[in-house]
């Protein structure tokens, strides 16, 4: 692509052509310049929300930000001393926290990659955090492909994160403005960003239902245009009954929100169907065998505590087939 002015020159051409119809970088450049009205070469900053708005900003994503802090200290520690700073922006686009070397944040804060600044796609036109937001997928935004002409040097990669409801609830950046960052290292980049994003929603989700046993959901299906199901969790509470599923568990088990308007027996979802007195009896021979556990085998023990007789304990452990 043609360097300098003659970015919007391009981005207008591809926008008016049949480009737009294959591509989703230039789908993205349409809703830019057609929908939200925006000019290539208009080269202000993007806005920046006041102390009192980023604070409002930062309680409106609860515990997230909290819960984020061992998964943005790792990215960092994995590509911050490339040149790379990391961002933990809000479902609007606005970053909320941030992860960057000394020495770089002068570069990063004239561009506008710091907490408090508007990069949704309305605003900034297409660029990482907001066409991530936008598309809801994980992906990359190499320099010219952003929408501003001022924002070209600039390489961000981005990967949305989804509530424990598979709402979406946030994105994590790692943004570069160095020139000679290669397209090998953007891709790892590309796998450290997707990899953070996953492993913050599975920490959300558990902290989500803190009494819940947490169940990973298989299957071999894939939704196209989506990562496999490799995040697909399942809440199930004593019962054994599903309380709820992480959006990739969503998208598996064909789930939506009426779906948790009834109880879900987990053995169902996950394809284990059995007869109710099978899991009546399995159930009643697991509760057995762990208070035959807690007693070190003391039958009568066992049977004091399950209230009932030695002798009944006793026919119970023949029929299970318990020694």
């Amino acid at each position: 692509m043609p360097p300098g002015h003659h970015h919007a020159e391009y981005i207008q051409s591809a926008v008016t052509g049949n480009a737009a119809a294959k591509s989703a970088l230039v789908a993205s450049w349409s809703r830019s310049m057609r929908l939200y009205g925006l000019d290539p070469d208009q080269g202000a900053l993007p806005n920046v929300l006041t102390d009192a708005e980023l604070r409002q900003a930062r309680e409106r994503l609860g515990s997230l930000i909290a819960t984020a802090q061992t998964t943005l200290d790792r990215l960092y520690s994995a590509v911050g001393s490339a040149g790379c700073c990391i961002l933990l922006a809000d479902k609007d686009g606005v970053p909320v926290d941030r992860r960057g070397c000394v020495a770089d944040d002068a570069t990063f804060c004239k561009i506008g990659l710091w907490t408090g600044a508007v990069w949704s796609e309305e605003r900034e036109g297409t660029n990482g955090i907001g066409t991530a937001l936008a598309e809801q997928r994980a992906l990359t935004i190499h320099r010219d492909q952003h929408f501003r002409s001022r924002n070209t040097a600039l390489s961000c990669t981005v990967a949305p994160v989804f509530d424990h409801e598979g709402r979406l609830i946030a994105a994590i950046d790692v943004s570069s403005a160095r020139s000679d960052l290669t397209e090998d290292f953007v891709k790892l980049i590309s796998m450290a960003v997707v990899d953070a994003a996953r492993r913050l929603e599975a920490e959300n989700f558990r902290l989500s239902f803190p009494t819940a046993r947490i169940v990973v959901a298989s299957g071999g299906r894939f939704d196209a245009g989506h990562e496999r199901h490799a995040n697909a969790l399942l809440a199930v509470d004593e019962d054994d009954l599903v309380i709820g599923a992480s959006r990739s568990a969503r998208h598996l088990l064909d789930l939506n929100d009426d779906a948790f308007r009834r109880p879900l027996p987990a053995s169902d979802l996950l394809g284990q169907h059995r007869s109710a007195r099978h899991d009546y009896e399995t159930a009643e021979r697991g509760v057995i065998q762990r208070t035959l556990a807690q007693t070190d085998g003391n039958v009568s023990a066992a049977a004091a505590i399950l209230g009932i007789s030695r002798a009944t304990l006793h026919r119970k452990l023949k029929a299970f087939g318990v020694s």
